[in-house]
């Protein structure tokens, strides 16, 4: 028997040095391809001066090399994970990049993970292995292979372990069981079929994927982002791909999974980051965010708009030339309607109402002085008089002024007088009362999508900019057309059969290349500007999201190519979702399609029974996902006395256990702001959570919300009961809070524990 070790052991060691030595060739291709990109990028910088056309092209070609030096620095860690032997006796590797041997015809070295020919190594089964003899995958570190692990998929499917039908099972347990970091780290060593098939689906319409806690339905989401802009670079590389997380503590932990399969030009953002030049930093009350994110808001900002173009209530005199005008109700009135009827946004319609007051106003200057003895040139001259007169301006400002979003949210909720006017029957006094603030409050995350809705109702009268803008090219297309002009005169005229530069480039394109931002990736350009449309909208914990806030959404895909990852079983947004039927219907109707995650690969099985019983008393037909995986230790509860001296001891007991890992403490936010400095101070490695960068300390003080998202080695669960109380979604909170942690799972609390933790 030893012998027979020996031998495996023999050949196992020939395998891994045959793949250290393939792996040494594709790290030299990737050292060659890098230098001579930096060799163009620094050939490209050295380059100064020239032309208009010379320079747009200079930029172009940095960003290019720049971004292809980023790929191939992101990709260096793990580039090579798995190989593929196939029935025809051909051998491909499979890693995060293509690579090619152009000395051979161009002969495959790697296989993007992306490309269809790389399909198999996440499809084949024995029952259907598409000309796949063997998969196998690759365990590295940097560039040395460490072992490997292989399947023989014309075995009988029986022989295969797994009832799961896992591939890669001791590589993917292996991955599942490493302790976490402050990062999320990305699958594409690991990708399951029911993963791969949702990553690959085509790119139109709208594609729900409900997944419980810990099916992967982020990992998912964000490696179909690098799928779509490998497949349709074309289409999605002038429009980008914008994805939307719960906050920024969360979009900071999924950060580097897409530079690591080598896309960084997509926009992470939250919806409250989703106007230009708003910091969303302010906090309110839950139910506040709540009333603001009901689609009845789009009433009341409507009223709250229409509000603002007054007519007197009898008449306002106003002097002129040292003489009084007056400004009647009924005068204002007909102004107004004409207006209003061309249903124009609140600013560009005020030029309609301000021209029908000056036209009116004109002619009762000119009854004055006797209209009979004046042409059309003397009424023109009084028409610009009193366009310039301060006073007049003022007067039909008060009217119908030219307003901001940010300037009527504030006006309309620091106002309770306009906040009555503008609720009216939508919203009770105690509603309002939630709302009302001081001017000058700072913005919460849920008005982002009122001041997205408000810039929709006021629109921005840019008639001047859009003058200056029109100018300026007029003057930029001079400029083209007198550098086209002396490029040929330095051309040798004399030779007729020569090609000249107005037959490849005439003075138009030249001028829009000159213009053009090309040093700008789409996704930065997207970031500057509110009316930008994506080519694909990809939303995670979409469940969360108000009714508001997908109106923001919809308006930035008009296309409705959108791929929404979540779970209506945790919810914890008041005004989030109950079913993605309610979500969807208003936008595309029935025209939509839902897949399900239905494998946990984040909570073990001894975790997720207790959390399936929280999920069985939520009013909800969703089943628990199966846990593919134990960690052998039972879930914990201890009753204290005091959590400030109980909870440093259980930390301390904790860390112990979870050496070099990550632990969360849960707790109910009135606790986290009761006892959070008091348990900072007597836990020196702890945070208290409340920025993106406290991911990285070994642990956590955080809210359910502030977890959302996120998973841990451990979790302390403090004081369920009064997670489950604290709002009409406290059962879904709770399901959250149980399904973080990949390991270990303890409950401290003072209280009675909930009904459904009884069992623990």
């Amino acid at each position: 028997m030893s012998n027979a070790r020996s031998d495996r052991d023999a050949v196992r060691a020939q395998e891994i040095a045959a793949e250290q030595q393939y792996l040494t060739v594709l790290y030299d291709k990737l050292d060659t391809l890098r230098q001579e990109t930096t060799q163009r990028l620094k050939d490209t910088l050295r380059d100064s001066g020239g032309p208009p056309q010379a320079r747009t092209e200079r930029d172009i070609s940095t960003r290019m090399y720049t971004d292809k030096l980023t790929q191939l620095s992101a990709v260096e860690h793990g580039m090579c994970f798995g190989r593929l032997d196939l029935d025809s006796g051909e051998t491909f590797h499979v890693g995060r990049l293509g690579l090619f041997d152009e000395d051979n015809e161009y002969e495959p070295l790697l296989l993007d993970w992306r490309a269809p020919a790389a399909r198999p190594f996440y499809l084949a089964t024995a029952a259907a292995r598409d000309g796949v003899r063997r998969r196998r995958h690759l365990r590295t570190s940097w560039r040395k292979v460490l072992d490997y692990e292989d399947e023989v998929l014309d075995l009988d499917a029986a022989e295969q372990g797994s009832d799961l039908g896992l591939a890669g099972e001791a590589t993917l347990l292996a991955r599942l069981d490493a302790r976490r970091t402050g990062q999320m780290q990305d699958i594409v060593a690991t990708i399951q079929g029911e993963q791969d098939r949702i990553i690959r689906a085509g790119m139109n319409g709208v594609l729900v994927v409900q997944g419980g806690p810990g099916t992967g339905k982020t990992a998912v989401a964000l490696h179909r982002a690098a799928y779509l802009l490998y497949t349709f670079r074309e289409q999605l590389s002038k429009r980008g791909v914008l994805v939307v997380g719960p906050n920024e503590t969360f979009l900071r932990y999924i950060g580097q999974v897409l530079p690591s399969l080598g896309e960084t030009g997509v926009l992470l953002s939250t919806v409250g980051g989703l106007y230009p030049g708003i910091t969303a930093t302010g906090v309110e009350s839950a139910r506040a965010a709540e009333i603001k994110g009901r689609e009845s808001m789009v009433e009341v900002l409507t009223a709250a708009v229409r509000d603002r173009e007054q007519v007197p209530a009898d008449h306002v005199e106003v002097v002129f030339d040292r003489e009084p005008l007056r400004i009647d109700r009924k005068t204002a009135a007909q102004a107004r309607t004409r207006a209003r009827r061309a249903r124009k946004p609140h600013n560009l319609a005020r030029r309609i109402f301000r021209n029908e007051m000056f036209s009116a106003l004109t002619l009762q200057v000119a009854d004055r002085l006797g209209r009979d003895l004046l042409d059309r040139r003397d009424l023109d001259e009084i028409n610009v008089e009193l366009r310039a007169d301060p006073a007049v301006d003022r007067a039909l400002d008060e009217l119908w002024p030219e307003i901001t979003p940010q300037q009527l949210l504030d006006e309309l909720f620091s106002s309770p007088e306009r906040l009555i006017t503008a609720t009216g029957k939508h919203l009770d006094d105690e509603e309002r009362e939630e709302l009302q603030r001081a001017a000058g409050t700072p913005w919460t995350p849920a008005d982002v999508a009122l001041l997205d809705e408000l810039a929709e109702l006021l629109g921005e009268d840019d008639a001047q900019a859009r003058a200056e803008r029109e100018r300026q090219e007029r003057e930029e297309l001079a400029y083209a057309q007198g550098v086209l002009h002396i490029m040929e005169q330095d051309e040798e005229i004399a030779d007729e059969e020569r090609l000249r530069v107005s037959d490849v480039l005439d003075a138009e394109l030249l001028a829009e290349r000159f213009r053009s931002r090309s040093d700008l990736t789409a996704a930065e350009r997207a970031a500057d500007d509110r009316t930008w449309t994506f080519g694909h909208v990809i939303v995670d914990e979409a469940q969360e999201l108000s009714p508001m806030a997908w109106r923001v959404l919809m308006r930035r895909c008009p296309s409705r190519s959108m791929t929404l990852v979540g779970d209506v079983a945790q919810t914890g947004a008041l005004a989030g979702a109950n079913s993605w039927h309610d979500v969807l219907h208003p936008y595309v109707q029935d025209r939509w399609k839902m897949v399900e995650l239905t494998v946990n690969y984040r909570t073990p099985a001894e975790i997720m029974d207790v959390a399936a019983g929280v999920l069985s008393e939520m009013d909800t037909e969703l089943e628990a996902p199966t846990s593919v995986r134990t960690s052998g230790h039972q879930p914990w509860s201890r009753r204290v006395d005091d959590l400030a001296t109980a909870l440093p001891e259980a930390v301390a007991d904790e860390l112990r256990e979870v050496a070099d890992g990550r632990l969360a403490v849960l707790l109910p936010p009135q606790v986290l702001a009761d006892l959070g400095p008091q348990l900072a101070e007597a836990l020196p490695e702890a945070t208290l959570g409340t920025s993106p960068d406290d991911l990285d300390a070994p642990v956590a003080l955080l809210t359910v919300e502030q977890a959302k998202g996120l998973e841990f080695d451990a979790v302390l669960l403090v004081e369920p009961a009064a997670i489950a109380e604290e709002s009409e979604r406290g059962l879904n909170d709770l399901y959250v809070a149980l399904t973080r942690a990949t390991q270990r799972l303890g409950v401290l609390h003072t209280t009675e524990l909930p009904e459904v933790l009884r069992g623990i």
